[in-house]
């Protein structure tokens, strides 16, 4: 029922955003001084920085340095109101959402739930590989790799040695080649101090793309200046190249060869969640939800779709849809915002302000209008870029330390392993320990 959500009664116009990602996130402040009262809804608390989700699979900052509580961001804003729940339901006719905590009304529905780990349905990779889409995702692909190293020192095995060393990151796009030069650093700099006993001669990092170069997103210079930079940090990368297979160990290619690895890292694809009583046919191939070139969505009144999760129908530039970045999910909700408190629309058009990759220490690839740049002036305008753009000026200085630490020592001490806390686990060792006994 509409109670369970124990908000203000008044007379104002509510606009209902689902997701507190980039888009949804910044046009909650855009309204906040608005006439409308805004209710923002996600399934976690925070706001999570999704482009540095990386280097917490890597050890370089701490998952708090990334998430934000969004209570916080709303705690001087009397008319946005936050509740923690999931969209199960859309009902269009009677302009309301049903959720887990029941349904809620709306007079303009905002979805901005942004786009999930795509498999291209195989059921093996989505069981096998470890995916990168959130902040508990990242945590649990440091843990992976960290305790790979754990079971490695505990063998003398060798062939055993370079399966549960060797790293496989599949997606040559931004995230992948971060996420390769990353780990390359580690390799080099920082492992090799943990591990003395192990030979890393055997760890291999190989990334898979199946097109025909690496950011493709990017340009073909920048895409060139990633491969060179990654064969500097001895990453190999196999171009027209695909998965075809993964069972846990062995990793079956298109040309018909095997490799060996049990850390299968998935970059791959991201692809939109069906959403109930949105028609299918309301959708892409990919599940992203079509839009008009004002964001809302085709055939719904009042319901509109932001960030990665739109595609928007009508733009000739851009007939597969926008970038999935953030700094379109930031100027969608920045028109929606003005659209939406002006009774003149304004159709939303894309400024692409230029796009940036980082490879490893002092080495970045940044395309900017009128002009394409590569190494440290690049990688620097990068850390600037990102360090602005995290919320929360704690978390800025926290993540300016740990850089500045890394640069400067190349080593950082947040390689620990944190599993989840499992109480059936701990029941079923103290049974073991008493039967023994």
């Amino acid at each position: 029922m509409e109670n369970n959500f124990n908000l203000p009664k008044n007379n104002k116009k509510r606009v209902v955003i689902v997701g507190a990602g980039f888009a949804g996130l910044k046009l909650a402040r855009k309204l906040r001084k608005s006439a409308f009262q805004v209710v923002v809804l996600d399934k976690q608390n925070y706001h999570q920085f999704q482009p540095l989700f990386y280097q917490v699979a890597t050890s370089g900052i701490e998952p708090s340095s990334i998430s934000f509580p969004v209570r916080k961001i709303f705690q001087k804003n009397t008319n946005l109101h936050f509740r923690q729940t999931q969209l199960l339901e859309v009902l269009p006719d009677q302009k309301k959402i049903l959720t887990e905590n029941g349904e809620l009304s709306y007079d303009h529905l905002v979805i901005a739930t942004g786009v999930t780990t795509n498999y291209f349905g195989s059921a093996n990779l989505e069981r096998h590989g470890l995916p990168m889409k959130t902040t508990a995702e990242a945590i649990n692909l440091r843990n992976r790799i960290l305790a790979s190293f754990e079971k490695a020192i505990l063998t003398e095995d060798v062939n055993e040695h370079t399966k549960l060393m060797s790293v496989v990151i599949v997606g040559g796009g931004p995230t992948g080649v971060e996420l390769s030069g990353a780990i390359a650093e580690m390799r080099r700099f920082v492992l090799p101090k943990d591990y003395p006993e192990l030979d890393f001669s055997k760890m291999k990092i190989l990334l898979y793309e199946a097109g025909p170069r690496l950011l493709n997103g990017m340009s073909e210079k920048s895409g060139l200046k990633a491969l060179e930079f990654l064969k500097e940090l001895d990453v190999e990368v196999h171009l027209n190249t695909r998965i075809e297979d993964y069972d846990g160990e062995k990793i079956s290619l298109s040309d018909q060869t095997e490799v060996y690895a049990t850390n299968l890292l998935w970059t791959a694809g991201v692809s939109g969640k069906y959403i109930k009583g949105i028609a299918k046919e309301t959708y892409t191939p990919s599940n992203r939800l079509v839009v008009d070139s004002y964001n809302q969505v085709i055939g719904l009144d009042g319901v509109y779709a932001v960030g990665d999760i739109a595609c928007v129908s009508d733009d000739k530039e851009y007939e597969r849809g926008h970038p999935q970045v953030a700094q379109v999910a930031i100027q969608q909700a920045n028109n929606l915002a003005d659209n939406l408190m002006s009774n003149k629309q304004k159709p939303f058009k894309y400024k692409d302000k230029g796009s940036l990759a980082t490879i490893g220490r002092n080495m970045a690839v940044a395309d900017l209008p009128g002009m394409k740049f590569s190494g440290f002036i690049a990688w620097v305008l990068w850390l600037f870029v990102h360090l602005m753009a995290i919320v929360g000026v704690k978390n800025r200085f926290f993540i300016f330390v740990n850089w500045a630490q890394s640069y400067i020592w190349r080593d950082q001490s947040l390689r620990i392993l944190i599993a989840p806390y499992n109480r059936n686990k701990k029941k079923s060792t103290n049974q073991q320990s008493v039967s023994a006994s």
